[in-house]
């Protein structure tokens, strides 16, 4: 499964927003991923002062990673060109990228964004 930037926070600060068959079953996938645009707009939020971390982004990022053992999806030319191709449901670019991301690797994505769905990703939340 793929967090979008939303659900990695929400599994990092605030675990409540998921229910208990989502823990679980985040317990029982053998990877977790996150895509790297991710890291770009947490810590685009942070410098704009929208997001309130208890550190750096860079050092928050990892930690938060590494203690989740989730791996990092990076962005590549397949994810950059497929997100300039999605219809225009989605106006975020990060999320386009999550989005592209999940399509083409054909991962659910956790996420509270109904949008998604509108591209035919399966959506878990």
């Amino acid at each position: 499964m793929l967090l979008d930037t939303c659900a990695l926070l929400w599994l990092a600060h605030q675990r409540e927003n998921f229910s208990e068959e989502i823990l679980k079953k985040m317990d029982e996938i053998p990877v977790l991923y996150v895509s790297a645009i991710s890291a770009f707009e947490i810590s685009l939020k942070y410098n704009q002062g929208k997001l309130i971390l208890p550190a750096q982004p860079i050092d928050w990022f990892k930690t938060i990673v590494d203690h989740h053992y989730i791996s990092i999806v990076d962005l590549n030319v397949d994810i950059c060109i497929k997100a300039t191709q999605l219809p225009q449901i989605h106006k975020d670019p990060c999320d386009r990228f999550i989005i592209a991301t999940a399509m083409l690797y054909s991962i659910p994505v956790i996420t509270g964004d109904e949008k998604f769905k509108e591209y035919g990703v399966q959506v878990v939340l």
